[in-house]
């Protein structure tokens, strides 16, 4: 029987995962969080080791580690990074997380992602860097995919690199979920997600598709601040947008 989430990865996407990861400059760190119990771990697995072995080296180091932890033997560590699914993927110590796996077209989005990681580079203009730095209260971006959407992949590099943009300005509660709706289908069904890629703001459905840079930034700045003006209110606070 035919499952969306599983792949196989041949010679030829070794080959194309290869190239792409020679641009690589710097390490990226992964963390990987499984279970007993989990149907898929199996599957990240596979990916992650391939990343590895694909990886290019630096002073004999790979560019691309993982660290490996198992719920019935690290539950300290699950409790630590707040992770409640498996399997789980985590790049910058948390500000981008994959719920499930990366696999068929989303696997394009995870090696961009690392990337412009190694490079230090969020790709993202000087204006929306900018804005994004003004943030201040937390922002937790879920993005609902599926491993046979073309589209998918983009919307999860965009809102990864907000993260990492995010991140790098010192921001911590700036958040990326890319959720895997065949495994997840309780975080889809919550926002009613009918097409791929949908992405949520703070717990509002706000774009079905690829939004634009600058549209992406306004709408997380609009959810942010209407949230922030609601919260004001109800404590007797006024504040100007």
């Amino acid at each position: 029987m035919y499952d969306p989430v599983r792949m196989e990865i041949d010679e030829e996407i070794r080959d194309a995962i290869k190239e792409a990861l020679r641009d690589m400059e710097n390490r990226v760190d992964l963390l990987v969080f499984t279970s007993k119990d989990c149907g898929y771990c199996d599957e990240v697995l596979k990916i992650i080791n391939t990343l590895i072995e694909e990886s290019p080296s630096k002073d004999g180091t790979k560019l691309i580690s993982a660290e490996v932890y198992r719920l019935e033997e690290s539950p300290d560590i699950f409790k630590k990074y707040n992770v409640s699914r498996t399997p789980t993927l985590i790049l910058l110590d948390g500000s981008i997380r994959y719920l499930g796996v990366p696999s068929g077209e989303e696997l394009k989005g995870l090696v961009e992602t690392i990337i412009r990681i190694s490079q230090k580079d969020s790709g993202l203009e000087r204006e929306t860097i900018e804005k994004i730095k003004e943030i201040d209260k937390p922002v937790k971006i879920e993005v609902i995919v599926t491993p046979q959407c073309p589209y998918c992949p983009y919307a999860a590099l965009i809102s990864n690199m907000f993260a990492f943009a995010a991140r790098e300005t010192g921001k911590e509660d700036f958040v990326t979920y890319i959720v895997e709706a065949y495994e997840n289908p309780d975080i889809a069904d919550k926002y009613n997600v009918m097409t791929v890629p949908a992405i949520a703001i703070n717990g509002i459905l706000a774009f079905v598709g690829v939004p634009y840079e600058e549209e992406f930034i306004e709408k997380i700045i609009e959810v942010v601040v209407y949230r922030k003006k609601v919260e004001a209110e109800r404590v007797g606070e006024t504040e100007p947008i």
